[in-house]
């Protein structure tokens, strides 16, 4: 197996990578927003933040109760 970073061989220690600055590097490209995992449900952040702040509004918590009990 070659590391996905520099393509040499991988180290059972850093797998799958060679190495602590290859596993490294991977880290950031996830924190910098570099890889992204696809979606086939693209949600708008604005609408998900108005239907939160909606829900919010109207008291219900996101699990079908309100915040003073069951639905009835």
């Amino acid at each position: 197996m070659s590391c996905p970073i520099c393509q040499k061989e991988t180290v059972a220690a850093y797998r799958p990578f060679c190495s602590r600055r290859c596993a490294d590097v991977d880290l950031a490209r996830w924190l910098n927003g570099s890889y992204a995992v696809p979606s086939n449900d693209p949600e708008d952040i604005e609408e998900a933040l108005d239907q939160a702040a909606r829900a919010k509004a109207f008291g219900r918590n996101g699990d079908g109760e309100d915040d003073a009990g069951p639905l009835q």
